[in-house]
């Protein structure tokens, strides 16, 4: 599976060949490489000039990037969520010292709610059990769907990818054909709101976090307590979330 980083760069070499826009290869493979600085920093570190460049759309070195300045700008505004973190400062008084981006100490607060925000959309937003229960389903449908529709076929070619967007959603709900009427039932599900259920959560003490291994759906269906109604493997889904501030127990 190609990450969605690479899948980026290869997007972006389509739209170039497709429209034949007029760049010089060279620039093109470092636009390339910035988007891919993150997942692949050794790229990045073998640049002998202006290193800084490769920190600004994905930065490996810190996680200090506009990428991050544009999601969390999004995301709190499309949830109603408010944010007191001001990327406006941070670009304001950012400076190239040493080809290393740096920020004035007074920021200091600005960057720590950058990461706090950051965690706190992951807390509330991202792994939100309505949340995760409508993108298990989502998946479930999907799959539901891939052997009628070649779903997968198409999700590595930056041809075919960009064409996977929400109508496909739509696409199944009013297909006709009964390859897809499991795809549909889940769909609809989740149009009357009928999610998959939330069990419960447990929050793994921080002095334990270190040996604590990750939960399995085996593991929940083997804790059964003999009852009428037995769990499968299959009715089971466990998200193991480990959120910080990107830099594990360090501060970023």
């Amino acid at each position: 599976m190609v990450s969605h980083e690479h899948m980026s760069a290869l997007l972006l070499d389509s739209i170039v060949d497709k429209h034949s826009i007029d760049i010089e290869p060279d620039y093109l493979k470092v636009i390339k490489e910035m988007i891919v600085a993150s997942s692949d920093v050794s790229t990045a570190e073998g640049v002998k000039e202006k290193r800084f460049l490769y920190d600004i759309v994905a930065n490996g070195r810190n996680g200090i990037d506009v990428d991050k300045f544009d999601y969390i700008d999004r995301d709190c505004r499309a949830c109603g969520i408010g944010s007191n973190f001001q990327h406006w400062r941070l670009l304001e008084g950012m400076r190239v010292m040493g080809d290393e981006i740096c920020y004035p100490a007074k920021d200091y607060l600005s960057i720590h709610k950058l990461f706090t925000t950051r965690a706190d959309l992951h807390r509330t937003v991202y792994t939100h059990a309505k949340v995760k229960a409508v993108e298990l389903m989502l998946v479930d449908a999907l799959v539901e769907a891939n052997e009628y529709l070649g779903i997968s076929l198409h999700a590595d070619d930056p041809e075919d990818f960009w064409k996977l967007d929400d109508t496909i959603v739509k696409s199944i709900e009013t297909a006709p054909n009964d390859e897809l009427k499991k795809a549909k039932e889940i769909i609809q599900r989740i149009r009357r709101r009928e999610l998959y259920k939330f069990c419960n959560q447990y929050s793994v003490p921080k002095d334990k976090l270190d040996h604590f291994k990750n939960i399995t759906a085996q593991d929940i269906v083997c804790s059964q307590i003999t009852s009428k109604v037995l769990l499968k493997e299959e009715d089971v889904a466990v998200s193991n979330v480990k959120i910080d501030l990107t830099r594990g127990k360090d501060n970023p």
